[in-house]
């Protein structure tokens, strides 16, 4: 018997080691093959693939029974009822006989409740990327529907707005107070840092290229025209965009979620008026007197390098200052500084209105509260 027997040995291992041993199959004369089990398996240990059992299956003579032997199996979980699933599945397709007797009394029972309970068709997701026309258009699409919801509650912020200056809008001077103050005063750190080394290197590039010509003084009127006109204005929208504009979204969005704005729904109180006006008349308002603050600061840091560089005494470098920045440059300065402080207010309050109700869509209002942030992004499309 043992010289008309044909022993077919397959093995499965991780990188080729020996401590890694899934499965032996051999093949009687009789046609019964015999799949021995052995080692561990378990997530820990990688999944077995079945594809060399498959192609045995294929080969001739074909077995006409399988078996199994599990005297040295170790410990296993659903990576072995993985397995033999899929072999049941490839032994059925060729009318294989199975002898599951020998299996553990738990796996036999896992197996039985997978076939009890087939995979409907359908039920698996498959990821498949878009193609670029199709991202493009679903990208629009959204766009377009942002821009809709925007519009609209920018008309509802007008309208509170509207209602405030006549005297019949809903909101505490309480909370007013209070956004100003975190608006106000608890930004003028951060605006001072930045806005001084603004100043320290608007003046230090203007001054390496001013020495070249003679015209060193001129580095004041360089950094108190762009600190006036511009760079004040703009560095302290970023910054607010970045502090209190996401503040605001995040502030709201956590009340969504809690179910606060809705409280006041119930209650017959506009969240427009009592929410959101007191946030953006409280930014709107501190933006200028902000943008002021950043300007002297800069100022200040600009004089520091052209007496340290230039040697300009800091009485010349004021009658340069004063001389070079006129009234309407601080005029083109302050109304820009208004329009950013209620773009940026508008912008956080809207996303934090339409913050979803969920601790991740919070911090996804506060992270596009920025306009800064604010970008298409076509690649990231949902399926």
């Amino acid at each position: 018997m043992a010289a008309t027997q044909s022993t077919v040995s397959r093995r499965e291992g991780r990188h080729g080691t020996a401590a890694h041993k899934g499965w032996e199959a051999n093949l009687s004369a009789a046609g019964e093959l015999r799949v021995r089990l052995f080692g561990d398996w378990v997530l820990a240990s990688g999944v077995r693939s079945s594809a060399e059992l498959s192609r045995r299956l294929s080969e001739t003579p074909r077995p006409t029974k399988i078996s199994f032997d599990v005297r040295e199996l170790g410990a296993w979980d659903n990576i072995l009822i993985d397995f033999l699933t899929r072999l049941e599945a490839i032994v059925g397709e060729r009318g294989v006989e199975v002898d599951r007797s020998a299996l553990p009394g738990g796996v036999e029972r896992l197996i039985a409740l997978a076939r009890a309970v087939p995979e409907q068709v359908g039920t698996r997701r498959t990821l498949q990327r878009p193609d670029l026309l199709t991202r493009v258009g679903a990208g629009s699409l959204s766009f377009f529907a942002s821009a809709a919801d925007f519009v609209t509650f920018l008309g509802e912020a007008i309208i509170g707005i509207g209602r405030l200056l006549i005297g019949k809008a809903r909101l505490r001077r309480s909370d007013l107070m209070l956004a100003i103050e975190d608006c106000g005063p608890d930004a003028l750190p951060i605006v001072a840092l930045t806005s001084f080394l603004i100043g320290l290197i608007l003046a230090f590039v203007g001054a390496v290229q001013f020495q070249r010509f003679g015209a060193a003084v001129y580095v004041a009127d360089l950094v108190g025209i762009g600190m006036v006109r511009e760079l004040g204005a703009m560095m302290t929208a970023i910054l607010m965009s970045g502090r209190t504009g996401a503040a605001f979204a995040a502030n709201l969005g956590t009340m969504q979620v809690g179910d606060e704005v809705s409280a006041l729904l119930t209650l017959g109180i506009p969240p427009m008026e009592f929410l959101v006006l007191p946030r953006i008349v409280a930014l709107s308002l501190m933006m200028p007197l902000l943008t002021v603050f950043a300007n002297i600061v800069g100022m200040l840091g600009g004089m520091l390098i052209a007496a340290l560089m230039l040697d300009i005494t800091p009485l010349a470098y004021y009658n340069e200052t004063i001389g070079a920045v006129e009234m309407n440059d601080w005029a083109v300065g302050l109304v820009k500084a208004f329009l950013f402080g209620a773009v940026v207010a508008i912008v956080g309050c809207w996303r934090g209105m339409r913050c979803r109700r969920s601790a991740a869509a919070v911090g996804a209002a506060a992270t596009s509260a920025d306009p800064h942030q604010r970008r298409p992004r076509i690649a990231s499309v949902p399926h």
